[in-house]
């Protein structure tokens, strides 16, 4: 399997990227600029490319951007992408002097994202936070929501390698806001408790 990390420079992207390579997926590491992107790939033992050239001939984009960033990139990497599933990582976060809360929207960030691209577009790994990611795999769930089950089985099947615990079926893609509050509420617990909390589900067989 062959999978692109768009925004693989990030933090996210990064640990991401680097539990792949250990899972034993070829990764491919896009970045804006090529030079980054291949700096950053060989410190992670990985390849490195332009966004463009990243997502071609892979089995999964993903696209680990900041949630400003994504709905441009998605625009401008549609062609490029073309039928190719997208598992959307980021949320649209707003911060307040009470909390962290979602951006406000009826829609989910993943939802928006699909409105852009032809293939399917999957939501997940919303609960797993980088720095988690980036020291071991992390003994967490993950939840994915999406519409096109082959899509959402193939995400299911590469999130299963990043984690200890289970990767979830979580829905329709029009869960991916709850999802997505998924983060809002574990920031807000790691901020209020100097923590880097995760989530496992119990009564699951």
């Amino acid at each position: 399997m062959r999978v692109a990390v768009v925004g693989g420079t990030g933090p996210f992207g990064k640990a991401l990227a680097t539990r792949l390579h250990e899972a034993g997926i070829a990764v491919v590491v896009g970045s804006r600029a090529a030079d980054r992107a291949e700096a950053i790939a060989s410190d992670l033992g990985v390849e490195g490319a332009t966004n463009e050239d990243a997502v071609a001939g892979v089995e999964l984009v993903v696209l680990a951007v900041s949630a400003d960033a994504a709905i441009d990139t998605a625009k401008h990497l549609r062609k490029a992408i073309g039928a190719t599933p997208v598992l959307s990582v980021a949320t649209d976060l707003r911060f307040t002097s009470d909390g962290v809360v979602l951006a406000i929207d009826r829609m989910s960030l993943a939802e928006r994202v699909q409105k852009e691209l032809d293939g399917p577009v999957v939501a997940g790994l919303h609960s797993l936070a980088a720095s988690n990611l980036a020291t071991a795999t992390p003994d967490e769930d993950a939840f994915v929501c999406g519409d096109d089950q082959d899509a959402k089985a193939l995400v299911l099947d590469v999130c299963s390698r990043v984690i200890s615990g289970r990767a979830l079926d979580a829905g329709p893609l029009a869960s991916a806001r709850a999802l997505e509050g998924l983060t809002a509420v574990i920031v807000n617990l790691n901020k209020r408790y100097r923590a880097h909390a995760g989530i496992r589900v119990t009564g699951i067989p």
